[in-house]
Order: structure tokens, then C-alpha cells, then sequence
């Protein structure tokens, strides 16, 4: 506006703009609401917009919503990488285990360098105010931790621990498949899928295999059990119990030549401290989240294809477990 009394034109802001101003916030807003469940190409065609509008008015929202949620102070955290391109390319993912949301995606690679710059945005306030941290068993993640927050205990994720059983049953069913010849050899080719799966998750057909392909080779039945068995290790509520379960799993070992189950043994011994963590009462939490979560971000990822934009890939992670506005 042209300013009578200075003779200068002036710019006004009004509450009801957003950050473009050629649009409201409640129409940015709208725009947001549907770009959570639609790609930015079709809400730009049922709007008949522009794609690079209806991006730049997403990202507004997304704003807003981590606005309105507030700096994060979490008490138990999980760690995970993922990977957002090809090259080994990974971004660090930092999630709130209590609230369910993740907080924070960056870095430039899952080193402990790049798990620095989190707990150094967290502030050594809230740092010390964590007291689980949730992970796999990757190195770099626990220096950083135990530099930042001394009195977490670390847990490491069940998931990530039997994905290491899984790669050992593969290697002993690979190791079996090379061996035997014949008929033996037909029962194990292409069953790979029924070995690695829970039984209650196979169908009724799949069931059949595992029965054949079990009773025609005896050390793969072995090994099949063990895989089975090992996963009531997180039902024990003592540690004393847990680690007497893992003795007598151990023991089962003997005299049955399972290589790759000898060395995952090994490992579970090594980091027997994050494991044991569980069995306290305090340390009850829901491991799956950070899976789901890694999913879900490979949903996302999907849905964005052909997307260069690591900024909107972060508002898109960090506003996908929050409410709308």
C-alpha cells in the first residue's frame, strides 16, 4: 500500500496469509492435510496447481506442524539408519519411543560424528535427562551415547538381533543345500521364506514344505528349533533366568557343527549387557516402533520417487507420526 502521510508503499502482513502470500493458511493447510495421503503430482491436479506450489505450500504446513509440537525432550530414545539413496548413503533417525514420533533426521552418514550433532541440538541438559536408548549394535551409536548420556542404559532392538539368527539359519541352509544332492537337495531349494518365517505367519501350504523339508534334513530341523526357541529370551523378567535360558541354548550347540550359530553365540555373549537390559521392569518398552517407523519411511520414500530434496524428505519423517492442524 501507498503510504499518504511518508509517500512510501508499504507491505502489510495479514494473520490470515501464509508464508505465500498468495494463498491463506487455510487453504495451506488443506493443501497439507491432503499431500499426507496423496503425492504432490495429484493434489496439484485435482487443485490445478502448479507442482512446485503445492510443495512449497506442504512444506509450510509441515512447519507449522512441528511449530505446534514443540522442542522434543525425550526420556527414551531409538536409534536406527536408513539408507535414502544408492552408495551406502545414510541419514541417522533419532525417535521418541514414549510419544511415538520421531525427532530428528540428519547427519551425513550413521558414523559417530553425525550422532554428535543430535545430542549437541538436544543440549547437555536434556541429554542428561534420557535414561534408555534403543539400537542395534553398531559401534559408532554407543561411543556417541556413552559420551553424551553416561546414565542411559542401552538396549539393543530385538529385531535387529534375530535379523543376525536369520542370517545364520540362511548360511547353514545354504551350507546344507551345497552338501546334499538328489532328492534331499529338491526339499531345500527355493525355501528359503519358510525357513526365516514364524510357522503361525506361514499358510497351510507353507506349513507342508516346513514339515518335508524338516524331516529330510536333520541339521537344518536343528537349526530351525534353535532359531525358534531363542526368542524367548525377552520373555524372561529377571536377568538371572534370562541368562541361564541363553547357558542352556548354548549347550544345545554342542556336537551339532552350526557354524554361523557358534558365531552369533559369540556376538550375544559380547553384547550380553544390552540384551539382559530388557529383563528389567523399567526398561518394558515397545521395540517394534523403530522398525515400523524405518518402514514407513521406505513408504515415503516410495511415494516421493524422483524427489532430490533431503529438506522435505526431513519435514516429511519428523511430521508423519503427528496429528493434523
Amino acid at each position: 500500500m501507498a503510504c499518504r502521510r511518508c509517500g512510501q508503499v508499504k507491505q502489510e502482513r495479514l494473520a490470515f496469509l501464509a508464508d505465500t502470500p498468495f494463498y491463506t493458511k487455510r487453504f495451506t493447510f488443506y493443501v497439507g492435510r491432503r499431500c499426507r495421503a496423496s503425492p504432490i503430482r495429484d493434489v496439484a491436479k485435482e487443485l490445478r496447481l502448479d507442482w512446485h506450489t503445492v510443495k512449497a505450500l506442504e512444506q509450510q504446513y509441515m512447519r507449522a506442524q512441528l511449530r505446534r509440537a514443540g522442542t522434543p525432550g525425550p526420556r527414551v530414545i531409538g536409534l536406527d539408519e536408513v539408507s535414502i539413496k544408492k552408495g551406502h548413503t545414510y541419514r541417522i533417525v533419532v525417535s521418541d519411543l514414549i510419544r511415538h514420533r520421531p525427532i530428528w533426521f540428519g547427519g551425513t552418514d550413521r558414523s559417530e560424528a553425525s550422532l554428535d550433532q543430535f545430542y549437541a541440538g538436544l543440549g547437555p541438559r536434556k541429554a542428561a535427562r534420557i535414561r534408555l536408548v534403543v539400537m542395534d549394535m553398531w559401534k559408532p551409536f554407543r561411543l556417541a551415547t556413552a559420551r553424551h548420556a553416561p546414565q542411559a542404559s542401552i538396549l539393543f532392538d530385538k529385531f535387529h538381533v534375530l535379523r543376525h539368527l536369520g542370517d545364520a539359519l540362511d548360511q547353514v541352509r545354504k551350507s546344507e543345500y551345497a552338501r546334499v544332492s538328489g532328492r534331499q537337495r529338491r526339499f531345500i531349494k527355493g525355501q528359503k521364506y519358510t525357513l526365516l518365517a514364524h510357522r503361525e505367519n506361514l499358510t497351510l501350504s507353507g506349513r507342508r514344505a516346513l514339515t518335508t523339508l524338516l524331516a529330510a534334513n536333520k541339521r537344518l530341523n536343528t537349526a530351525y528349533l534353535l532359531k525358534e526357541s531363542f526368542g524367548q529370551l525377552w520373555d524372561y523378567g529377571r536377568e538371572g533366568w534370562a541368562r541361564r535360558f541363553f547357558e542352556h541354548w548354548r549347550a544345545a550347540l554342542k556336537w551339532q557343527r552350526l557354524r554361523p550359530y557358534e558365531q552369533f553365540a559369540a556376538m550375544i555373549e559380547r553384547h550380553w549387557e544390552g540384551i539382559a537390559a530388557y529383563c528389567r521392569p523399567e526398561n518394558k518398552i515397545a521395540l517394534g516402533f523403530v522398525e515400523g517407523l524405518n518402514n514407513k519411511i521406505r513408504v515415503l520414500q516410495r511415494r516421493a520417487y524422483g524427489l532430490r530434496d533431503e529438506e522435505y524428505l526431513r519435514l516429511k519423517i519428523l511430521t508423519c507420526m503427528l496429528p493434523e492442524i
